[in-house]
């Protein structure tokens, strides 16, 4: 078992090892490793307008989808936690759920349908991008705060503070709020984790304009080997340090909970 699981994590390492060994090559042919050491990838990355076009647009995307999970986000899985109707709950958490059971080519196929028409003739927009970031992230979102919730028993101390005379707004923002506050930052860590590397969706609705990192990336790959591994490293680091700064958070958030 434990050769099985050290077989496991080799394969899994070593595509990123030869990702990152491959950035400071400075040629790569049709050999096991890369000959030569350069750092002239990197600052070629930074030199190229249209990465750092893409790095800023990648950013916008990401942030606003994070502004959107907060703001739909929250609503909605408070609403799900607080209705008293099963049906209802289950009905709207398997509503919430269905961008991840769906592939994401279908998802795009679906907004290229509904938003190339003369109706609606989105496609290619800024925040057409934003909003299929917000499709493909909300459940995560959705389930942490409905799960966190839940763990709280967020209801016993809204039932205390209306009580004493709190009414709804003020029981949100003095009570729901500050106590659902950890999970909320966890989960927003890891939408900016899944914004920044998202890429089937966005490759197929983005407009020439608003190519997010991921979509331009791909073009590398048809040049320089060091070149496009060196960008996948700059995307690979973004999307790790956003994924460990959530475990953290909600690693913290469990032990103090405990403590």
């Amino acid at each position: 078992m434990p050769f099985i699981t050290a077989l496991y994590l080799v394969f899994l390492a070593a595509p990123i090892a030869l990702l990152l060994v491959g950035s400071f090559g400075e040629s790569w042919s049709n050999t096991l490793l890369p000959q030569g050491f350069t750092g002239r990838w990197y600052l070629q990355i930074w030199e190229d307008p249209t990465f750092r076009r893409a790095f800023l647009v990648s950013f916008q995307v990401m942030a606003a989808t994070c502004v959107l999970n907060i703001v739909v986000g929250y609503p909605l899985a408070y609403a799900i936690y607080a209705t008293k109707h099963a049906r209802l709950r289950f009905v709207a958490r398997l509503a919430a759920l269905m961008p991840i059971a769906a592939p994401e080519l279908v998802l795009a196929f679906g907004f290229i349908l509904a938003f190339s028409s003369d109706t609606l003739p989105w496609l290619g927009s800024f925040w057409l991008l934003v909003a299929a970031h917000l499709v493909l992230t909300l459940p995560y979102t959705v389930t942490t705060l409905v799960a966190d919730m839940q763990q709280l028993r967020l209801a016993d101390y809204e039932r205390i503070a209306a009580s004493l005379g709190s009414g709804f707004a003020a029981r949100q923002r003095d009570v729901a709020l500050p106590l659902v506050s950890t999970s909320l930052t966890s989960a927003l860590l890891t939408v900016a984790a899944l914004s920044i590397g998202e890429f089937q969706m966005s490759n197929l609705i983005a407009g020439f304009l608003s190519r997010t990192y991921p979509v331009v990336l791909l073009q590398a790959f048809y040049g320089a080997t060091g070149f496009a591994c060196a960008a996948t490293v700059v995307l690979l680091v973004l999307a790790t340090v956003a994924s460990i700064a959530s475990s953290l958070t909600a690693r913290f958030a469990d032990l103090a909970r405990a403590g």
